[in-house]
This record gives structure tokens, C-alpha cells and sequence, in this order.
């Protein structure tokens, strides 16, 4: 299954992550090699939220994620919200839907 994990950020975010930037992008690249997430980054224009794709099989890892997160720690992060996304289009997609088949 695919997950988003959607943070709102605090108006000085850029500002505050500094210190925790390099933990927080570990702890991101852990769960990456771990196969858990696949995508994550902050919105531009502005810089508001950060949007981070998990692929697991239930919210357990993406929970664990966030009470590991340095920037929730430290309260970067003004409210975070999971959302389970049903993926139909590309490769990696948990449930595709190809046109051909639709009536």
C-alpha cells in the first residue's frame, strides 16, 4: 500500500530545521534503504509542507517515523496528517487500472 505522510510546517521551518536537518535526512534515508519510503520533500512557493510517499502494508513504519523525527521532536512541525493513497498509474502502482480494461 501506498501512504502519504502530509506535514505542515512552522512559517520559520528553513530557518529552525538547520540543527536537526542532518538527523532528520538519516532518519530518511534509513527508512529508505529500509524499502519504506520512496519520495519525500518539502513544497515550494512556499515552503508550507512536506509531503513524504511511504510504501508499507499498514501505518506502523510511517508512525515510527514521525516519533523518530527530529523535526516533530523539536516542533518544526506544526500538525501532521497519514493518508492512505490509492495508487492506479505507474510501474509501481498497488492498484492499477489500465484503460483497456474499463467498459
Amino acid at each position: 500500500m501506498h501512504f502519504l505522510l502530509l506535514y505542515k510546517v512552522l512559517d520559520d521551518y528553513t530557518v529552525r530545521r538547520e540543527p536537526f536537518r542532518a538527523e532528520h535526512l538519516a532518519l530518511a534515508h534509513e527508512f529508505h534503504r529500509r524499502g519504506i519510503l520512496e519520495l519525500g520533500g518539502a513544497l515550494d512557493q512556499p515552503v508550507d509542507m512536506a509531503v513524504l510517499l511511504f510504501r508499507c502494508d499498514s501505518q506502523d513504519p510511517i508512525e515510527e517515523f514521525i516519533q523518530r523525527d527530529p523535526y516533530v521532536r523539536n516542533g518544526l512541525i506544526a500538525s501532521w496528517q497519514i493518508r492512505r493513497w490509492i495508487t492506479v498509474v505507474g510501474d509501481t502502482a498497488q492498484s492499477p487500472i489500465n484503460p483497456k480494461d474499463l467498459p
